[in-house]
């Protein structure tokens, strides 16, 4: 007695394995992506605020901490010198936006001081960071 021949079965291509590793990889890329962002700035507790929106833009930081430091892309500086070294680094991007990074407890005086040196410089754009609550 002879077996029937099993007929050859097509090649099949499962796609569920293939989807899985798409997808760990993907996962790699948009996790890693997040260690990618640059931050520059001291250490300050922001204040909140509902309608924060995100900048895309090349961004210039000027930080105050709690103590009213200054700084530039965490390079102490004093007031009167910062509107020129501002100026200078705008010269490279003009399209880049100064962020200032203000510790909620430092006073408003200090934030309207520096605010008030920034805006000597023409066509400047200006943002204030803050975290959402």
């Amino acid at each position: 007695m002879r077996l029937p021949e099993e007929p050859d079965l097509p090649p099949q291509i499962y796609i569920v394995p293939m989807i899985d590793v798409v997808f760990a990889i993907l996962t790699f890329f948009i996790l890693s992506t997040l260690y990618l962002t640059r931050s520059q700035g001291l250490r300050v507790s922001l204040p909140s605020a509902a309608t924060a929106q995100s900048q895309n833009a090349s961004q210039v930081v000027v930080s105050l901490d709690q103590k009213g430091n200054l700084a530039l892309d965490k390079q102490p500086i004093k007031l009167n010198v910062l509107s020129d070294r501002v100026r200078t680094l705008l010269s490279r991007d003009r399209q880049a936006v100064v962020i200032i990074n203000a510790d909620e407890r430092v006073s408003h005086g200090q934030v309207v001081a520096v605010m008030d040196q920034l805006r000597t410089i023409p066509n400047i754009r200006l943002g204030i960071a803050t975290q959402q609550p």
